[in-house]
């Protein structure tokens, strides 16, 4: 069972990496529309930003959201424990008693 929660986990990691970089890109488009509807100024940039913030972030917001809760449960089924707080036992040095 724990070496199918591994594989499992392995595909899982390979669609939240594409995923993540889909939504780093879709951003970055949206910055560079922002950025061109500066240039073209009047009511064409209007136009732009309203459709980019009303039809392209909740896009966006959505699918990183769907994405962040996919990495939670590779990291369940991976069991790594990254989200934990773990209190780390002191080392002692030769010179301390």
């Amino acid at each position: 069972m724990k070496k199918l929660c591994h594989k499992l986990a392995d595909v899982l990691r390979t669609i939240f990496g594409y995923g993540i970089l889909t939504g780093l890109l879709a951003g970055g488009l949206t910055f560079f529309g922002f950025l061109a509807a500066f240039f073209i100024g009047g009511e064409t940039a209007t136009v732009i930003c309203r459709v980019i913030y009303k039809d392209i972030f909740p896009i966006i917001v959505y699918g990183t959201t769907i994405l962040v809760l996919l990495g939670l449960v590779i990291m369940y089924l991976s069991g790594e424990t990254a989200l934990t707080v773990h209190k780390k036992k002191a080392v002692k040095h030769e010179g301390e008693t």
